[in-house]
């Protein structure tokens, strides 16, 4: 698979001097239709503002609260779903979550960036093996890990040869069914050399805070997003769904469509004048 101009261009250059870029899309495939329409709608409004866009849904929800809970279509329909929004948009980097070794393969022949969940960024083999196939790979911080323990997950990759590598800050476990975001550790991931995205959906997700299933409250990923803009950061993760109400994952920390193109502008406002300091 050719690498993409967008995958370029978030590996160009150091950190500060990249374009911001933003990835995007529901929390898992429910169906083909809501795929690719969402997808179409983001492509319209990443367009309009001009700004690097890559199209995040998952086949499998491996780490969902109960067993009830909905998962997505599974890896070979979830895959063929994927496959097509990638015929249908060209242009438009994929990147989805892994949950095990075997499942790499077969992923890596559809998406653009593989993703270890941060339940999971400890993995060892998991992380290894998603390196091994030359895409780059983005490793969310586990919510129960320090910055500066990244530092051992990204060897495990480098240790392959790979040097696209992202990793991405996703709150911090608080008690209890809570999240917190400390906004030192931006910087503190920033020094390693790769690129750092924050997730200012998961980040405002209450796990398991609704008996069987994570709460949230998606009004305050606004806030935690215009903060990491103004710390300096390289990209952002947020879901988003057409009707976050009826989203069947994440859908109280999820974002409307309708909401997106405001946020993404004051988003690139902040990093626009934050890029303008030295330091950045």
């Amino acid at each position: 698979m050719a690498e993409k101009e967008v995958i370029k261009s978030i590996f160009a250059g150091k950190a500060g001097e990249r374009p911001l870029f933003f990835m995007l899309g529901p929390c898992v495939i429910e169906d083909e239709a809501t795929t690719l329409k969402t997808l179409e709608v983001l492509v319209r409004i990443t367009g309009d503002l001009k700004v690097p866009f890559i199209f995040k849904s998952s086949y499998d929800k491996a780490n969902r609260t109960s067993l009830e809970s909905y998962r997505g279509p599974g890896l070979k329909d979830g895959l063929k779903i994927l496959e097509k929004a990638s015929r249908t948009f060209p242009e438009v980097p994929i990147v989805t979550d892994v949950h095990c070794r075997t499942e790499v393969g077969p992923v890596a022949e559809v998406v653009d960036v593989i993703q270890i969940p941060a339940f999971l960024s400890r993995q060892t083999n998991l992380i290894v093996e998603a390196a091994l196939t030359g895409l780059p790979v983005n490793i969310k911080k586990g919510q129960f890990m320090s910055p500066r323990d990244m530092t051992h997950s990204v060897d495990k990759a480098r240790s392959t040869g790979a040097e696209q590598i992202m990793i991405t800050e996703r709150g911090v476990s608080f008690g209890y069914n809570n999240l917190v975001v400390d906004f030192r550790a931006l910087p503190l991931l920033r020094a390693f050399g790769y690129p750092v995205i924050f997730d200012a959906t998961h980040s405002v997700q209450s796990p398991g805070g609704m008996g069987g299933k994570s709460g949230g409250d998606r009004k305050m990923a606004r806030y935690l997003a215009r903060a990491a803009a103004a710390c300096g950061v390289d990209g952002f993760f947020m879901e988003v769904h057409p009707d976050p109400e009826h989203a069947l994952c994440d859908g109280p920390n999820s974002l409307a469509l309708t909401e997106v193109k405001d946020l993404l502008t004051e988003i690139i406002a902040i990093d626009s004048a934050v890029k303008g300091f030295h330091g950045n």
